[in-house]
């Protein structure tokens, strides 16, 4: 699909949260300026807006950042909470609402976007997979092939495709057994197990396995959740205090240890004062970044294999409503939590599956579901985008394998240059940024990008 070399053309891939924020800013930006161009939208979804993390119609799905924190505007703290009360929900900037609420106020914002900007901006959605980027002259234009056989030309392109399918740990026999959920948020996976009365598996014990056990608990089951750690994310205050900034001197810190012993003695502090160590750590977040940017390469990988662990049960919260219901599942024996590592899963011929960890323990489920999280952009199957980017050096890993070499967004190739004009956001990011998978960071890279791309056709 050609379009006229007269308009710029932006494509964005992915029409998840990210995608989405790009476009909406992308339109906002286009007006400001007075830049005509073509946006094209390129994702199979059925709507813009929910991807993986907005889809769920479960009402006990909720966002695990409250109202005031999640508007599609930087600049503008209350939207989000403004567009909520004229569709007759009164909350406030300290509630917690549905995903799906959350992903229904994406679309409609880029709706409005859209036909705000539709005197400048002329926008296309292709309900198709992107499946290989070419872009030999870094002077020229890019050429996207979509699974359905049509070609894109592009002068810029933004990779929103949001973070990528985990599951590396899965061997092919227990992949491909009946019983075994790699991809649980995909339409309807969830349908026969909880239908069903077997116990469950849930390998990991962050917030997808949160919500997945509240969703499959019924009487008579026990699900069952394994991970390294034991631990389940932290809560939510029932009534949060503003964030404390960090110290001075612990944004400089440069060794692993003392920027761990740093961090220990500020949330310790903030306790014994408030009685609360949730503000500091919300006075962290908005310098995560920055000190991961001055750590050298050992100092990441030590930090990344001591404490982020620990770090992510802190930093990635339920809502109090949630923990409460955790606690009860708990208390009755509906959730029933296992530490340490799997050393085996193995189908049975009864159709149930024989788990065995570490210590020895042994478990019997009907179901096992893969709740371990994102996976890495180089772990892309053959086929997808990414790969194709990766095997014709357009992408190489980021630093420690965490997404992909980044330089201020824009990909770096296999001879360390951004040479073209190919960006992304969001968690492909983490090598770069680190703190860059929650929605108050990607709404920041989305203004920030869409800027950026239309000032330089001016």
């Amino acid at each position: 699909m050609e379009v006229s070399p007269v308009r710029p053309v932006v494509v964005v891939v992915g029409a998840g949260a990210a995608g989405t924020l790009v476009a909406l800013h992308v339109c906002d930006a286009a007006v400001r300026a007075g830049q005509p161009l073509d946006l094209v939208l390129v994702d199979p979804a059925p709507e813009a807006g929910r991807g993986t993390a907005y889809g769920s119609r479960d009402p006990r799905h909720l966002l695990n950042t409250p109202v005031g924190a999640m508007s599609c505007r930087p600049d503008d703290p209350g939207h989000f909470r403004r567009w909520l009360c004229r569709h007759d929900e009164q909350v406030g900037d300290g509630d917690f609402v549905s995903r799906y609420r959350f992903g229904s106020y994406l679309g409609d914002t880029l709706g409005r976007a859209v036909i705000g900007a539709r005197e400048t901006v002329r926008v296309r959605r292709l309900r198709a997979e992107a499946v290989r980027c070419d872009w030999p002259d870094p002077a020229g234009r890019a050429a996207l092939l979509l699974a359905d056989g049509r070609l894109v030309h592009a002068d810029r392109v933004v990779l929103a495709t949001g973070p990528a399918e985990g599951g590396g740990w899965i061997p092919q026999e227990l992949r491909e057994a009946p019983g075994f959920l790699a991809r649980p948020w995909q339409t309807g996976a969830l349908d026969a197990v909880a239908a069903a009365r077997d116990d469950v598996l849930l390998v990991g014990a962050g917030l997808t396995a949160v919500d997945l056990a509240m969703t499959l608990a019924r009487p008579g089951r026990t699900v069952h959740a394994v991970s390294r750690t034991g631990l389940l994310p932290a809560r939510h205050a029932d009534v949060p205090l503003p964030p404390v900034p960090c110290p001075p001197g612990l944004t400089a810190e440069r060794s692993p240890g003392r920027l761990r012993a740093a961090v220990a003695r500020h949330l310790a502090g903030q306790r014994r004062e408030s009685g609360d160590w949730r503000p500091a750590m919300d006075g962290l977040r908005p310098v995560v970044s920055r000190v991961w940017q001055g750590l050298g390469a050992a100092e990441k990988a030590e930090l990344m294999a001591h404490g982020m662990t620990r770090w992510n049960t802190l930093r990635h919260r339920m809502p109090p409503a949630t923990a409460r219901t955790v606690q009860r599942l708990e208390a009755t024996g509906g959730l029933r939590r296992h530490t340490g590592r799997i050393s085996s899963v193995s189908p049975l011929e009864t159709g149930s599956f024989a788990t065995v960890l570490a210590d020895g323990a042994r478990l019997t489920t009907g179901w096992v579901v893969d709740c371990t999280g994102p996976g890495s952009e180089t772990d892309a199957a053959p086929g997808s985008l990414w790969r194709s980017l990766l095997d014709s050096g357009l992408a190489v890993p980021g630093p420690l394998g965490l997404g992909v070499a980044t330089e201020e967004g824009r990909l770096l190739d296999e001879q360390g240059t951004a040479s073209r004009a190919l960006h992304t956001l969001g968690a492909p990011r983490r090598g770069e940024l680190w703190e860059t998978t929650a929605i108050p960071e990607i709404r920041v890279q989305a203004a920030a990008l869409a800027d950026a791309l239309v000032v330089s056709y001016r």
